[in-house]
């Protein structure tokens, strides 16, 4: 039988790919960035540890609260890979994903090639002590500033998801929160009411999403009417108060027509937002729940399910 002979060199140059070849799979260990907008309401900030802790008993997770802010991001990523997760999933706990703090945080993950221009304003707050009054240390705030500006550098891959949206976990909480204070659906309208953006565009896709929401809800209930708004509390006064003026037409004509109007607030957590609500509708007839989306096991669900989802999109981006 005639042998080939294999030329050492060959047999060299195959080695390394052998070895690789041959070589175990390092482990992946999924870390989770909870980001959350934070509220001065003590019990605001607590149902969102909550949400974190539960989290936390299958996957590391770490909050950071703020918007857009820099530093309570880095701290939390830095725990995270002290930790010793190799990827990291950014879950915004936001109603929205159509926000400038939406965006800016993108930026600042790395995920964002042009810097948002209210990213300056956020960064402004990223300070921790509050303001600044004398000389010296206001030319120390605009370094601070010109830091918080600039986009983190992770040592391991950060994915970012979308927020709540139209999420039908949402829908389900909100149809929970509808029936908790209804007593006859035919003769109720439901008025979804949300925060909502600044800027015109960003609001049309708020109310597009509770246009979904709404429509989802209406498919499992059967009340007179679902109709949604935001009350834009952030912009000029002008539309500020158009929308106060929309939301209190909504309830009197519900209350014309014979209907009792529900209004169920598109909120995350009860913190003070509520109380604003209650004074535009000041002399008014309506019902409104004692809860906002939280405190809810499906949130934590699905922080879980949307962690798991982008922790697999990143996995595959990277073999």
């Amino acid at each position: 039988m005639k042998k080939t002979l294999i030329h050492p060199a060959i047999l060299l140059a195959c080695l390394p790919a052998i070895a690789f070849a041959q070589a175990p799979h390092k482990p992946t260990r999924e870390g989770v960035l909870l980001l959350a907008h934070g509220g001065s309401a003590q019990e605001w900030n607590e149902e969102v540890r909550h949400v974190a802790d539960q989290v936390d008993l299958t996957t590391p997770t770490e909050i950071a609260f703020g918007m857009a802010t820099r530093s309570t991001m880095q701290s939390a990523i830095n725990r995270l890979v002290a930790r010793g997760v190799t990827d990291i999933v950014a879950v915004p706990l936001f109603v929205s994903s159509h926000s400038s703090v939406i965006d800016s945080t993108a930026y600042l993950l790395g995920l964002r090639k042009q810097e948002p221009e209210d990213l300056k304003m956020f960064a402004s707050m990223d300070h921790g002590n509050g303001m600044v009054m004398d000389h010296e240390a206001m030319q120390h705030d605009t370094a601070v500033s010109s830091e918080a500006e600039k986009p983190i550098v992770s040592p391991v891959p950060i994915h970012m998801a979308s927020a709540l949206d139209h999420h039908p976990i949402v829908a389900e909480i909100l149809r929970d929160r509808a029936a908790s204070i209804s007593s006859n659906p035919a003769h109720e309208v439901v008025i979804l009411v949300a925060h909502g953006p600044v800027p015109d565009d960003e609001n049309k896709l708020w109310l597009s999403d509770m246009g979904v929401l709404a429509k989802e809800l209406g498919e499992q209930t059967h009340y007179a009417a679902i109709q949604s708004l935001t009350l834009r509390d952030d912009a000029d006064k002008p539309v500020r108060d158009a929308a106060t003026q929309q939301l209190r037409e909504k309830v009197e004509q519900a209350n014309k027509s014979g209907n009792t109007a529900l209004i169920v607030p598109l909120l995350l957590s009860y913190g003070g937002i509520e109380e604003g609500l209650r004074k535009r509708l000041s002399g008014l007839t309506y019902k409104m729940p004692t809860q906002a989306l939280l405190p809810d096991t499906r949130i934590v669900n699905w922080v879980k399910e949307t962690a798991r989802i982008n922790g697999a999109d990143l996995a595959q981006t990277q073999h």
